[in-house]
């Protein structure tokens, strides 16, 4: 019913971390340059923005499902479930139960990728400085 709203929330505090870090990293780059070039992105802020383009995805497909479904609707309360009470319930449950398994999910599969391409990264800079020396 309302599955979608928990990895919503985190996809909304990561994207709001993302644009801290990225402000800050250009203004760091002003500073130090003494111009407004564009700065490459950190390591932490890339792969953050790798995190937020999973959990948007994912939250705009389920939102468009549950749209799909009659579950969620283009005026209030926009969840069909805050009519009654008794589904009001059943929908917290969904939230604290399927919302966070989704979440901490894709939270998960974003850090062993982010560990992957780690590995991946280091064995080729491995492989390079191998083959200069």
């Amino acid at each position: 019913m309302a599955c979608f709203i928990v990895p919503g929330t985190e996809a909304i505090v990561v994207t709001a971390a993302v644009a801290v870090l990225k402000a800050k990293e250009n203004k760091a780059v002003k500073l130090s340059t003494g111009n407004n070039s564009e700065s490459k992105l950190s390591s932490v802020t890339q792969k953050l923005t790798w995190l937020a383009g999973l959990l948007w995805g994912g939250v705009i497909l389920l939102a468009f499902e549950h749209l799909w479904h009659g579950e969620v609707v283009p005026f209030p309360p926009f969840l069909t479930a805050m009519t009654d009470p008794a589904e009001t319930a059943e929908m917290l449950h969904e939230m604290m139960t399927v919302g966070v398994t989704m979440a901490v999910l894709v939270t998960a599969l974003w850090a062993i990728g982010v560990a992957v391409a780690h590995i991946i990264t280091s064995r080729s800079t491995n492989e390079t400085a191998e083959e200069n020396a």
